[in-house]
C-alpha cells in the first residue's frame, strides 16, 4: 500500500501561487467541492512529509499518513484563506496533532518522532540522540524512556509556543518568516520560543530529578 500511495504522490501536479489562490477563492467564497478536492490532493505531499519523521514499519506509516490526512482535511476546512497566515504552516500543526493524538491511543511509545528539538539551539534532536549502533539493552530502554518523555513535554506546550519552536526547528522558518505568517510581532515570536524552551527544560529538568532521586 505504501508503494501504491507514492506512486500516486508522484502524479500530483504542484500549483502556482495564482493557481492555489483561486482554488482558496472557489472553495471558501462559492463553495466548489472540486476545489476543495484540489487543494487536498495539492497538500498530500506535506502529509508524507510529516509522517517520514516517525519511525515506523510501512504497514504503520499507512496508518499514520491515513490520520495526517484527516488531519489536512480538516485544515483545509477550517482555513480562513484570508488571514494571510501560510497554509502549509497551518495545517502542519493540524497533520501532526492529529498524528500525535492516534500514535498516543495506539500506546506505540516506540513510535518516535525524530525531529524534536532537545537543546536550546535546536541542534540536537531526537533523531541524534538514537544514533546508536549497538547500544545496550538498559541503555536503549532508558533511551526510549526519556524519548517518551520529551515527546510529552512538547506536546504539553501551550498552542502558541508549539507551532513557534516547531515553525523553527522542524520547518527550518525565520523568525521573521513566522512573525509574518502568523500576524505576530518579531518580540513575540521570540518571547513565546524563550518561553516555549524555559518549558521544555523545566519538564525535563524535574524528570531527571525524580529519577536521580529514585535510584
Amino acid at each position: 500500500m505504501l508503494s501504491q500511495y507514492l506512486a500516486e504522490l508522484r502524479k500530483i501536479r504542484l500549483l502556482d501561487i495564482a493557481e492555489e489562490k483561486r482554488l482558496w477563492e472557489a472553495y471558501k467564497e462559492d463553495g466548489d467541492l472540486d476545489s476543495r478536492r484540489q487543494l487536498i490532493e495539492h497538500y498530500q505531499p506535506l502529509v508524507f512529509k510529516v509522517a517520514l519523521r516517525w519511525r515506523v514499519d510501512d504497514t504503520a506509516a499507512m496508518d499514520i499518513i491515513q490520520e495526517g490526512t484527516v488531519g489536512l482535511i480538516e485544515a483545509v476546512e477550517s482555513f480562513d484563506h484570508n488571514r494571510g497566515v501560510a497554509f502549509s504552516l497551518y495545517a502542519f500543526h493540524r497533520i501532526r496533532g492529529r498524528m500525535a493524538n492516534f500514535v498516543a491511543r495506539e500506546g506505540k511509545t516506540d513510535w518516535l518522532y525524530i525531529d524534536s528539538p532537545l537543546d536550546d539551539a535546536g541542534s540536537l534532536t531526537l533523531g541524534d540522540a538514537l544514533v546508536d549502533d549497538a547500544p545496550a539493552v538498559a541503555i536503549q530502554a532508558e533511551r526510549n524512556f526519556l524519548v517518551a518523555q520529551v515527546r510529552g513535554a512538547l506536546e504539553r506546550l501551550p498552542a502558541n509556543e508549539q507551532m513557534i519552536l516547531s515553525g523553527m526547528y522542524l520547518d527550518e522558518r525565520e523568525p521573521r518568516q513566522l512573525a509574518e505568517s502568523l500576524d505576530m510581532s518579531l518580540s513575540h515570536v521570540y518571547r513565546l520560543h524563550k518561553q516555549g524552551i524555559r518549558r521544555i527544560r523545566g519538564l525535563l529538568s524535574r524528570l531527571m530529578q525524580d529519577m536521580k532521586n529514585s535510584l
